[in-house]
């Protein structure tokens, strides 16, 4: 089975991505691979430097990602010439390892793709598990954990799908507001039903 695992900023998706990889799955991590497609010597990389220039790299020939953020934050056209060649590279290689997992004998592999929903990726999954968690929690851990304002925190959670949305579209949801224990168990149960531990 292919689990996707998703949530929002802040819902405690890497802790529930922690859980299963001491359960003994193997994950895809989207984020990891956003990051991997853009090392130095990649296709991706030449690609993103001959469409905005080598000011967008370090002195070492890594990816700057401040210069390039603020390239692509403050315009739109520059945003989808990005996207367009990075997500087809992460949609790629995601696909690569989680094919890899399952030729060297894995039954289950984990797809961790925080914009699940945003990227319309449902596809790539036979199951979603959404973690999820009040407003108000998600608020608070995340201006803690991000030093933001209550402004900032609350502009970024917005930017994201509600959380009411990514719950319909899921098969299972893991409710973080409570404690790590109980985070466990339900990810235990969900596991167990689906017959996957």
């Amino acid at each position: 089975m292919i689990i996707g695992l998703t949530g929002s900023i802040a819902s405690g998706k890497s802790t529930v991505a922690k859980m299963m990889t001491a359960l003994g799955l193997p994950i895809v991590d989207a984020d990891k691979v956003a990051r991997d497609v853009v090392e130095p010597g990649t296709a991706t990389l030449a690609l993103i430097t001959e469409s905005f220039g080598q000011a967008i790299l370090q002195e070492d020939g890594s990816l700057n990602r401040t210069k390039l953020g603020d390239i692509i934050f403050h315009e739109p056209a520059q945003r989808k010439v990005l996207n367009d060649i990075m997500h087809p590279a992460i949609r790629k290689e995601m696909l690569r390892q989680r094919d890899a997992y399952l030729e060297t004998g894995s039954k289950h592999v984990v797809m961790d793709i925080p914009l699940l929903f945003e990227s319309q990726l449902q596809h790539f999954v036979d199951r979603i598990i959404v973690v999820s968690v009040s407003e108000e929690i998600q608020l608070h851990r995340l201006m803690e954990r991000n030093q933001l304002s209550y402004e900032d925190a609350l502009a970024r959670m917005h930017a994201q799908l509600p959380m009411s949305v990514k719950e319909k579209g899921a098969h299972a949801v893991i409710y973080n507001n409570d404690s790590i224990e109980h985070t466990e168990e339900q990810l235990k149960k969900i596991l167990s039903y689906w017959e996957v531990i």
